[in-house]
């Protein structure tokens, strides 16, 4: 007993691929919800001086800055309107799930099936506002200690870049709703591997920049690209590995004949919690 995708991939070909409208329909929507939120890690924050941001930048990008520029797809270096991304709604769906198992309000919603789905994702989107709010207040706060980054600090300031780093990701968490529910795939998962795939060339080139300048060996690069395949070769077995349990059908009479019963299987996903 095949999975439906499987029996889709082995059942499309490319002239099914030109007929099926809906599935063109969906991955055009996919694309164009990308670039947009490409186009965003792209426009910055008003009052903000590029070059004394970048000046900044350049000294903290090795440490814990530069992985959230990563999953930013580079918004966090460029101080864009993106630079907080999907991460507080990360943030706030992980918290309810752990609080709905220990809040009794919460279990109770989940037992209600899809509604109290629906009360629960609520709440998720009401937490994930709260958190921008916090984490674009603490950001604002900390470019205005930075020397020359805000052109004109103070509560305006302050005020303006909560408002659009907040709106930015309101709007990334619409933007990943809409994906999963008329595009290809999960909504979120997409807009955090296109931010981290946009940033591989830049990481690539200057690794291997590195290894020009003598500052990296041969063998550490080779050793690196070497982890870095075998680390996706595993994912994507861990993703694909699947537990086949057995399924027997009894024996059953057809007119005057009896008919051996059939043998197939129920695919279990290895990994059922995903990525995300």
């Amino acid at each position: 007993m095949a999975s439906a995708a499987e029996q889709l991939a082995a059942n499309m070909s490319l002239s099914a691929f030109r007929t099926a409208d809906e599935l063109k329909k969906r991955i055009w929507f996919t694309l164009g919800a990308l670039l947009v939120y490409r186009l965003g890690t792209y426009i910055p924050l008003p009052g903000i001086d590029p070059q004394a941001l970048q000046a900044v930048f350049s000294q903290q990008q090795s440490g814990i800055v530069g992985m959230f520029n990563m999953f930013a797809g580079g918004a966090v270096g460029r101080m864009a309107i993106f630079a907080l991304n999907i991460m507080p709604y990360i943030t706030a769906s992980i918290v309810i799930q752990l609080l709905s198992s220990t809040v009794p309000h919460l279990q109770q919603l989940k037992k209600e099936g899809e509604t109290g789905r629906k009360q629960i994702n609520q709440y998720t989107r009401y937490s994930t506002v709260l958190l921008a709010t916090v984490q674009g207040y603490g950001i604002a706060v900390g470019l205005e200690g930075a020397e020359g980054v805000v052109v004109d600090p103070g509560g305006f300031f302050r005020t303006s870049a909560v408002i659009t780093l907040v709106g930015g990701t309101v709007f990334l968490m619409w933007l990943g709703e809409q994906v999963t529910a008329r595009g290809v795939g999960n909504g979120i998962s997409l807009i955090i591997f296109a931010g981290i795939v946009a940033e591989l060339p830049g990481a690539l080139a200057g690794t291997l920049e590195l290894g020009r300048q003598g500052a990296l060996s041969t063998f550490i690069i080779l050793a690196l690209m070497i982890m870095v395949i075998a680390v996706i070769a595993f994912i994507v077995f861990m993703e694909r590995a699947q537990r086949r349990l057995l399924v027997q059908y009894p024996k059953r009479q057809m007119g005057n004949k009896m008919m051996s019963g059939d043998n197939s299987h129920l695919p279990l996903k290895l990994n059922t919690a995903g990525g995300v």
